[in-house]
Order: structure tokens, then sequence, then C-alpha cells
């Protein structure tokens, strides 16, 4: 929509917003009315938020690194936390560095490495059909390639020993938690893009122990894990020879794994 409704009309979505348990009712109060076209579609996408369908959804896209992402229905919406996991990696990368993008669900993250690199060369992965499509729209103009497949397996062979940036955001909660989750995430996302298996690593670790195959002399692998899942994150970085380290955030309640080839 060109403008915003009346006064009284904005304060009716927010007050119906809020009555559905939106915490942040003002804020996507303002972002379902910029983006709806008509009257008539912005009364459709509040009847989906209040219905609970996540508010990226019910927008078709989400605000991550600065950059408007699509998010189809049905795939894993970016977080803000992961943010820190992109600053982490742009810190890491030299110019024209190969990046891959495992599990990369939107395409969010390989898509704000290459607007944030000089001359990236990026291939993201993931399992989920209905992630890959979606992926490959985000990252369509960047030049990047999305693979549909297992982690490494789909990944052309001429990559392994070249990867200079190696980002996961691989599923990591635990299956008994999942059903503590908000429905948001519980109903309409992939339990593929959540379930991480009994201590919520099982994927993580299968990231981490096939990542020296692929990454090259001082190439980094940087998964994003949580605060708690550290330590055995960390273990298991040591026993695929890489060179460990935690980098956190207590802004964004944050925590990444850093792996880092050794040249010796």
């Amino acid at each position: 929509m060109s403008a915003l409704p009346p006064l009284h009309s904005l304060s009716v979505i927010v007050t119906t917003l809020r009555a559905a348990g939106c915490v942040f009712a003002e804020d996507e109060a303002r972002l379902l009315v910029s983006t709806a076209r008509t009257p008539a579609d912005l009364a459709a996408m509040v009847d989906r938020r209040v219905a609970g369908l996540p508010l990226e959804h019910v927008l078709g896209w989400a605000d991550f690194c600065g950059l408007r992402i699509a998010v189809d229905p049905g795939v894993f919406v970016p977080r803000p936390r992961t943010e820190f996991l992109i600053r982490q990696a742009a810190a890491l990368a030299r110019p024209g560095a190969v990046v891959v993008d495992l599990c990369c669900g939107s395409g969010a993250m390989g898509a704000a490495l290459v607007a944030t690199l000089d001359r990236a060369e990026l291939h993201a992965v993931d399992i989920d059909p209905a992630a890959v499509r979606c992926a490959r729209g985000n990252l369509a103009a960047t030049g990047g390639h999305v693979y549909e497949g297992d982690l490494y397996a789909p990944l052309p062979v001429t990559l392994r020993g070249r990867v200079d940036i190696l980002v996961a955001s691989a599923p990591y909660v635990p299956t008994d938690a999942i059903g503590l989750l908000p429905p948001e995430a519980r109903v309409h996302e992939p339990r593929v893009a959540l379930d991480g298996g009994a201590d919520g690593l099982d994927v993580v670790r299968r990231v981490i122990a096939e990542a020296p195959l692929w990454l090259a002399p001082d190439g980094c692998l940087l998964v994003e894990t949580s605060e708690r899942q550290a330590a055995r994150t960390v273990e298991a970085v040591t026993r695929a020879g890489l060179i460990p380290r935690v980098a956190g955030s207590d802004e964004l309640d944050a925590t990444a794994v850093i792996g880092t080839r050794s040249t010796s």
C-alpha cells in the first residue's frame, strides 16, 4: 500500500495482533501495512498472522543483514542471531573467497556473504526441495550455485580442498525440545530444519566430520550452535583435526563455533 490507513484502522490492527499474542504488535502492524497492496490484501495478511503463521511467511520476506530475503511458505525463517555468524565469517574471508553454505534454507546467509565480500564464489546446499527453490530465487542475481541434497553430497568434487569459508546453520534443537518451540516454528517450519537429534548435534557433527576434506589450507568452518552445546561442538571440531574457538554475542543470544584448517 502506498500510504498508511487511517490511524484508527492501524490501531485496530495493533489491537488485533496484540490479542493474538504478537509481542511486537505495533512493529508488525506497520510492516503488514507497508507490504500489503490493497485493503483486502491487508485484511487477509492480518488474518493469516492471527492464525499463527510466522510474520515472515505472511509478508513473504525477512530482513536479514539489511537485505530483504524472500521466504516462501514452509521454508525456515532466517533468525536475527544468525547475523552474528555472518559477521564472523565476513571478518575471516579474503577477496575472491570460495564460500559454501550448508543447510542454506532460504539462502539468506549466502546472500548476505556475497553482499559483504569482494568477488565471493558461492555454493549453497539444502535437503529440502522447497528451501532449494526459495534459495535459487534469492541467489539468482548473485551468480551463486544452489544444490539439492544431503550436506556435502551434491557439491562438485572440484571444490574439495578449495573452500575458504564454510558456514552451516544446521538444525541443532534436541528432538525432545521440539515441542517446546513456539508454534510459529513447530507448526510452520520444516522439521528437518529444526530437529538435531537426541542432543541436537547429530547433523552438526556430520558437518564437522567431513569439513576438513573440503576446506582449503587456513579455511574456516563456522557453525551456529547454542551456548549449552558449544563445548560438545568444540570437541567434535577438535576430533576432526581443526583448530577450534568459540565466539558469542549476548546481544543476539548467538553462539558460533569456528574451526580452522591448519596449513601444517
